[in-house]
C-alpha cells in the first residue's frame, strides 16, 4: 500500500523509519508546507515523491493512506482535507482539540465513506490481548482498581508549553493514561475529579486524574511535563496484582501474589518499533472496505477526546482557537 506522510516533524521521522521496514508497505509521498523540508524528508527515508502542499499529496490519486503527523491543533483541518480528497486517514494522537471536532471528523468521515483513526499505538499492539488475557485468567483475583503514570521532561520543548500549539501534559501525555484506563475498564463512568498544577503559560503541568467507574472500579492517573516517571500501570486484585512495565510500549507484563511472589511473567513479541501494528491494521481494514479501526473505532476517539474537555473546564483551561482567536503555528 502507498503511505504518505502530512508533516514532516520528528514523529514522521519515527513513523517514516518503521514503514521503511515494513515489507507490505510503499513509502510514496512526504508533505510539508516547505518543500524543501520535504525533499529532505523524502530523501533520508526513502518517499518516492515530495510535496510542497499538503492539497497536493491529497490530490495525487496514487496514495491510498495518509499518516497526519502536524501539531494538535492542525489535525482537524489536515483531517479534513484528506478525507474530501477521499483518502483515507492515520490521525496522530490526540485525535482533535475537543470532542466538537472529534465529532465532526466522524461525521464527515461517514458521510464521504472514507476510513478515519486515530493513531493511539497502544490500543493496536499484541499487548493489550495479553494483558486482556491475564487480567481474564483471574490469577490475580476481581480487581477493583488500577493506576497509571506517564511523565517525562519535557518542559524545555516550546510546543509542550504554548497555549496556541495546545499544549501541556494532558494532550500529550495524558491520553495515554486515559486510554490505557479505558482500554481494560470500559466507558461506563460515574464521576472524574483531578488535581493540576498550571504552568506560566497557562496549560497543565502536572495532574493527577481519578475516574470512577459505574461497577465500582477506579483509575488514578498521573502525568506531567517536568520529569521522567516510571510509566508503569498496575491493575490491583483480591488475589494479588498485575504489574506493566511501560503504559505507552510494553516490554513486560508480571502477576504477583499478595506477598509479592511472582507469579507469570510475559515478554511482548519483538516488533519493529511498536507503530507498525497501527499501520498493518488499517491497511487490512481499508482493503477489506471498513471505516473504522476495530481497535480504536472513532467513537473511542471522541469518548476520549469528551473525557479531556471535561477536564480541561474543571481547570479553565481553554485554548486560543477554542476562544476564536487565530493560531501562530510555525
Amino acid at each position: 500500500m502507498k503511505i504518505g506522510i502530512l508533516g514532516c516533524g520528528a514523529m514522521a521521522e519515527t513513523f517514516a523509519e518503521t514503514l521503511f521496514k515494513m515489507e507490505e508497505v510503499e513509502c510514496y509521498a512526504a508533505a510539508s508546507r516547505n518543500i524543501g523540508r520535504a525533499r529532505k524528508f523524502a530523501r533520508q527515508h526513502g518517499f518516492q515523491k515530495a510535496y510542497g502542499s499538503y492539497e497536493e499529496m491529497a490530490a495525487d490519486p496514487e496514495v491510498e493512506l495518509i499518516y497526519i503527523a502536524t501539531p494538535h491543533p492542525c489535525h482537524f483541518e489536515n483531517m479534513e482535507l484528506c478525507i474530501r480528497h477521499k483518502k483515507p486517514v492515520l490521525c496522530e494522537k490526540p485525535f482533535t482539540l475537543n470532542a466538537k471536532q472529534a465529532e465532526q471528523i466522524r461525521k464527515l468521515a461517514k458521510e464521504e465513506d472514507v476510513f478515519a483513526a486515530e493513531a493511539i499505538w497502544t490500543r493496536y499492539m499484541p499487548s493489550r490481548a495479553l494483558i486482556h488475557r491475564m487480567l481474564d485468567d483471574g490469577k490475580i483475583g476481581k480487581v477493583s482498581a488500577l493506576t497509571a503514570n506517564l511523565s517525562y521532561a519535557l518542559s524545555g520543548i516550546e510546543r509542550i508549553v504554548r497555549p496556541e500549539l495546545a499544549g501541556g501534559a494532558l494532550l500529550d501525555v495524558g491520553v495515554y493514561g486515559i486510554n490505557f484506563a479505558l482500554t481494560y475498564f470500559g466507558t461506563e463512568i460515574e464521576r472524574i475529579e483531578s488535581s493540576v498544577q498550571m504552568t506560566d503559560t497557562g496549560v497543565d503541568g502536572m495532574e493527577s486524574i481519578t475516574i470512577f467507574f459505574k461497577d465500582g472500579r477506579m483509575a488514578v492517573l498521573t502525568h506531567g511535563i517536568y520529569a521522567r516517571s516510571d510509566r508503569r500501570g498496575i491493575f490491583y486484585g483480591e488475589k494479588g496484582y498485575m504489574a506493566v512495565d511501560n503504559i505507552v510500549n510494553p516490554h513486560t507484563i508480571a502477576l504477583y501474589d499478595t506477598k509479592d511472589n511472582l507469579m507469570e511473567k510475559v515478554e511482548v513479541p519483538k516488533q519493529i518499533s511498536g507503530y507498525e501494528y497501527e499501520v498493518r491494521e488499517c491497511m487490512g481494514a481499508i482493503l477489506a472496505g471498513e471505516k473504522e479501526s476495530r481497535s480504536m473505532p472513532l467513537s473511542d476517539s471522541v469518548e476520549s477526546m469528551r473525557i479531556m474537555d471535561g477536564l480541561r473546564a474543571q481547570w479553565g483551561l481553554v485554548y486560543p482557537q477554542e476562544q476564536g482567536k487565530p493560531a501562530e503555528i510555525s
